[in-house]
């Protein structure tokens, strides 16, 4: 599937927010990415993956870092406008990101993924619910991740202020179903 005609189903459906990942390419590349999906998405705030200096380039609203990217701190110094956002997968991570006072932190995979070449081990609701306490308490908003589905979205929101979505969002139809699968699990998921 292309993906700007993927980013444009994607964003017909006004989500809260996306997230550009291009992991396999180069820096020249992910950045074209970046912008021609930022050009597309109008008030829709538009995050890069991984790399705090091309989301600066491309005028992106934030980063989401994993685990072995730059630490908050550092990717504070270098882009301090940024929203920030970190990956967790224990709750151990997850309390060392909330020091850190990120934008948002992710934690999971909640559930079984098929996105990631090699998966963290899925947490489960209960472990969910308890970043959820640790993350109100912190006053940080929580994002699931990991084999969230329309079937799962309605328990996840209950725990979590946001979730992402990449698997759901390619229906059996293909890229004819994107928008409106978009719409439907930002929707489940709590969005307005």
């Amino acid at each position: 599937m292309e993906p700007l005609a993927f980013a444009d189903a994607v964003l017909r459906a006004r989500p809260a927010a996306v997230q550009v990942r291009a992991k396999s390419a180069g820096g020249r590349d992910a950045l074209a990415l970046l912008r021609a999906v930022r050009a597309r998405a109008g008030e829709v705030p538009v995050f890069a993956n991984d790399r705090p200096d091309l989301a600066l380039l491309a005028g992106c609203a934030g980063v989401h870092l994993g685990q072995s990217d730059l630490s908050l701190a550092d990717a504070r110094k270098l882009a301090p406008g940024l929203a920030l956002g970190i990956s967790t997968h224990s709750l151990e991570q997850l309390d060392e990101a909330l020091e850190g006072r990120p934008t948002y932190v992710a934690f999971g995979p909640i559930f079984h993924t098929s996105s990631k070449r090699e998966p963290e081990p899925s947490v489960g609701l209960s472990a969910l619910a308890e970043a959820s306490r640790r993350c109100r308490r912190a006053g940080v908003p929580l994002l699931a991740i990991g084999g969230l589905s329309l079937a799962s979205a309605p328990a996840v929101a209950l725990l979590a202020d946001l979730g992402a979505v990449i698997s759901a969002l390619l229906p059996e139809g293909g890229l004819a179903g994107v928008t409106q699968a978009t719409a439907d699990l930002h929707a489940a998921l709590g969005g307005r």
